[in-house]
């Protein structure tokens, strides 16, 4: 894929989406193909990874950095959640100093009604996240198709670590028939297997050591998912966890991987993931591993 080269002594970074469309118009009559990877900064290697994966397959590639205040239903941990722009903007720019960025503020992106636009995920929002988290799903579609209609992407790009979510954005892009191919990337983890997540920089060294537990229950449920129930599964993590005082485990379902409706009793035809959310020290981390 051919990458645009804009010429410039400094990396292409937007405050507004006024200056970022018109930039963007600047390239359209090229047909240039348009990579977007939209975060919430705090960027580590998992982020790199869907940038590097648009600027192999797009001649541009836009990266968002925007706290989304909508999809917090938890205010302590918006106000906690890590604004590390500067430290973003280095890491893009020495990955390449081509990929645009755009970084706007809360009234750029919602002139002055921060509210969420109503939603309906055909029921990919009721389940694990939507049941814990109450208006996530519904902040994270308005986001989303915000950044979406300001971009205009021609694929964007999502980890498959929030994978309720990358369902939740593709069921989006269905019902608004926004025209963008969703892709879904393979989750990048830490030496000891735990899923990188933004929110991993709020645990002690310790902390990120222990938090191992995490990936390696998951591991262990697919190795039983063969000759196990999913209750039978279901009580045993309950089981690692209650013996475990670090942590405190709000929810692990096998669900549908397509329709997230918890398994009930297995069907060979239909693929099944596990879904696990555990506080750390009050931090929430997830994980998510396919099963079969």
């Amino acid at each position: 894929m051919f990458a645009v080269n804009f010429n410039k002594t400094t990396m292409p970074i937007f405050y507004g989406k006024v200056a970022l469309i018109e930039f963007l118009d600047t390239v359209k009559p090229h047909q240039y193909t348009t990579g977007f990877v939209p975060t919430m900064g705090a960027l580590h290697d998992g982020h790199l990874s869907l940038m590097q994966r648009s600027l192999d397959e797009n001649d541009i590639t836009v990266v968002s950095i925007f706290v989304n205040p909508t999809q917090f239903n938890n205010p302590e941990d918006l106000l906690k959640y890590p604004r590390t722009l500067d430290e973003d903007v280095k890491k893009i720019a020495a990955l390449n100093p081509n990929i645009v960025v755009y970084a706007p503020s809360v009234d750029d992106i919602y002139e002055g009604k921060v509210v969420s636009q109503p939603f309906n995920f055909d029921g990919l929002e009721h389940q694990m996240e939507g049941k814990f988290r109450p208006g996530h799903f519904d902040g994270v579609g308005t986001i989303v198709k915000r950044l979406f209609e300001i971009v205009s992407p021609t694929n964007a790009y999502f980890g498959e670590k929030d994978f309720q979510q990358l369902l939740i954005v593709e069921k989006m892009v269905e019902k608004t028939q926004l025209p963008v191919h969703v892709v879904g990337c393979p989750i990048h983890r830490e030496h000891n297997g735990l899923a990188m997540s933004s929110r991993n920089e709020r645990l002690s060294p310790s902390e990120r050591e222990k938090a191992s537990i995490i990936f390696e229950t998951l591991t262990k449920v697919k190795e039983k998912f063969h000759n196990s129930s999913a209750q039978e599964l279901s009580l045993w993590v309950q089981e690692v966890f209650d013996t475990n005082s670090d942590f405190e485990l709000e929810y692990f379902q096998i669900a549908d991987a397509k329709t997230l409706t918890p398994c009930e009793s297995k069907i060979e035809t239909k693929k099944y993931r596990a879904f696990i959310a555990v506080f750390v020290n009050n931090i929430r981390l997830i994980d998510t591993i396919s099963l079969n």
